[in-house]
Order: C-alpha cells, then sequence, then structure tokens
C-alpha cells in the first residue's frame, strides 16, 4: 500500500496542503489523475474546487466522485484518491451508501495510491471511534476501511498546563477508549502525518506524534521515527479486560 495520512489539509500561514506538498509528491505519480472524495463537507463542488486551485501547479487532473453518475467508476479510472477533511460521520455515511468503501477496500491494498486528511484519515483506521467529530448523522456502522490496523487521532491537541477548562482533555478521551479497547492510536498533531509504503511506516511533519497504548503511559514519536511495528497490530475493540492487560488471577 501507498498511504499518506494527514492530521490535517491547512495549516496556519499557509495554503490548503501547502505543509505536506513533498510529502504529496512523494506519493502521487506526475501527471496523473487525482479522484477526490468531498463527502466530508456538504458543498460537494466548492470543496472539489479548492482541491484543484491547490494541487493545479502539482500537474493534477482533480475529479470529483460526486461528478459521475457512479462514483465507483472515478475511484477506478483515476491513479490515486484523495479523501478530504470535514465531519467524519457524514463522511462514512457516504461512503457506504455509494459503496465507494467497499471498492477502497479493494483497490487501496491493491496498490492505488491513498491521501486522507483528519476524516479522510480517520476513515483508514478500523473504526472512526477515535474521531473529534460531533455524530451529526448516524452511519450504518462505525467499520471503517481499515487501511491500517490501528486508529489515529488526528488533530491531537495538547493540554494546556494555563487553562481554566475542566472537561476532558484529548488524552483522557483516548485513554477512557483504552479502557474499553485494545487497540494503539497514534496521535497527529497538526502539521503532522504517517506514510505507510507497504511493510515501512513513518511520521512526518514538524511536531512528534504520539502514541497510545492500553495499560502504558504515552511515548512521544520524533518526526521520521520509523512505526513499522504499528503495521503488525491485532485491534481488539469491546474488550474490559482481555489476555495481555487482565487483572491478576483473571
Amino acid at each position: 500500500m501507498h498511504l499518506l495520512l494527514l492530521s490535517n489539509s491547512r495549516q496556519h500561514g499557509r495554503g490548503f496542503l501547502e505543509h505536506a506538498r513533498d510529502a504529496i509528491l512523494e506519493l502521487l505519480p506526475g501527471g496523473g489523475t487525482l479522484a477526490f472524495v468531498p463527502y466530508a463537507l456538504d458543498d460537494h463542488d466548492g470543496y472539489t474546487q479548492v482541491v484543484r486551485d491547490a494541487v493545479a501547479n502539482l500537474g493534477f487532473t482533480v475529479r470529483g466522485v460526486h461528478e459521475a453518475p457512479n462514483p465507483n467508476d472515478v475511484i477506478t479510472g483515476s491513479d490515486a484518491v484523495f479523501i478530504g477533511g470535514g465531519n467524519t460521520f457524514r463522511l462514512l455515511k457516504r461512503l457506504y451508501e455509494t459503496e465507494l468503501l467497499e471498492t477502497l477496500r479493494t483497490l487501496v491494498p491493491s496498490g492505488l495510491p491513498y491521501v486522507g486528511s483528519s476524516a479522510g484519515t480517520n476513515v483508514a483506521c478500523p473504526t472512526i471511534r477515535t474521531t473529534n467529530d460531533m455524530p451529526i448523522v448516524q452511519p450504518p456502522s462505525f467499520d471503517a476501511l481499515g487501511l491500517v490496523p490501528f486508529q489515529i487521532n488526528a488533530h491531537y491537541l495538547d493540554a494546556d498546563p494555563d487553562s481554566t477548562h475542566m472537561g476532558e482533555t484529548r488524552e483522557k478521551r483516548l485513554e477512557e477508549f483504552l479502557e474499553c479497547n485494545n487497540v494503539v492510536t497514534l496521535g497527529l498533531r497538526e502539521g503532522g502525518w504517517l506514510c505507510v509504503r507497504d511493510d515501512l511506516a513513518w511520521t512526518g511533519g514538524a511536531d512528534p506524534a504520539r502514541v497510545f497504548r492500553r495499560g502504558a503511559a504515552p511515548s512521544e514519536v520524533a518526526p521520521g521515527a520509523r512505526l513499522d511495528d504499528l503495521l503488525q497490530e491485532v485491534p481488539r475493540f469491546d474488550v474490559k479486560h482481555d489476555a495481555q492487560n487482565a487483572p491478576a488471577g483473571q
């Protein structure tokens, strides 16, 4: 597989996708056709035009999947696919309704390059349970593409030590997820990403990523660090206790 999973598509002070330009050029075939999936936002035409404008100087032809009678035909006729950010629940619901979920589950592991940003990164995981989004619609299932066997939390945000806000931090929410699921979760800060090439994986961007494992303290991962071992993970969902983490005597 060839994956580029971005935390975000807009970085403060820079244009759309500009911060990840080099990583995109390393992944996508020059001069190829890029299928864009705009379903995470409501304005499909406007969103597709934003992407067209952003990659115009990179030599790509952008085709919105919504512009064809059958969105799957756009995917199968393109050299790569990009799924943009927005609301993850809305995106996943449309992927089910259009049957793009099954098409992508087949074509991406067979070599179709995949770029995801924010919600597009969330749906590359086994489920969307670690999204930050509000469930504005109800998809048939939380099960997503499963292109990687672990979870990602895009837009990972560190707690502000000077804040008086008493609500849950992002770290606390991920700890709660791990109380019920034994699944490694990668927190990608703004401007960060994960690259996957077959059985190799590494982080990119300016800031470290954060790895959460059940029963262990979170660890920092420097940009460029190899995370090949995460591709061998076996996710376990809906487990209060399992053999690896059960208390003594159970």
